[in-house]
């Protein structure tokens, strides 16, 4: 099963509000979802990013592949940033020079 974090679109017309989720890839946009890990409101200036960090690093480490623009929403609230530290140690610039 392919795991994919992605946006869910909710609101009214005109009026967008999605969810950052957790699903299975072959799912709908809008239909299930295995978690929901944050909110995300493009309406508000600027716009309002939420992310369960906890959970957001537990499904990149076990592997679930984000979309473009949930990557986008994940650096914009560091998780992405941390996963990347995670993966590679910690230890940032590994090259020597010398």
């Amino acid at each position: 099963m392919a795991v994919r974090i992605r946006l869910s679109r909710h609101g009214k017309k005109k009026a967008p509000f999605y969810r950052l989720v957790v699903a299975d890839s072959r799912s709908p946009r809008d239909g299930r979802f295995i978690e929901m890990i944050g909110t995300y409101n493009p309406m508000t200036d600027p716009a309002d990013v939420k992310v369960d960090e906890a959970r957001a690093l537990h499904w990149l480490e076990v592997g679930a592949t984000p979309s473009d623009t949930a990557r986008a929403l994940l650096r914009k609230a560091g998780v992405w940033d941390r996963f990347n530290e995670n993966k590679t140690g910690g230890t940032g610039n590994t090259c020597e020079a010398g």
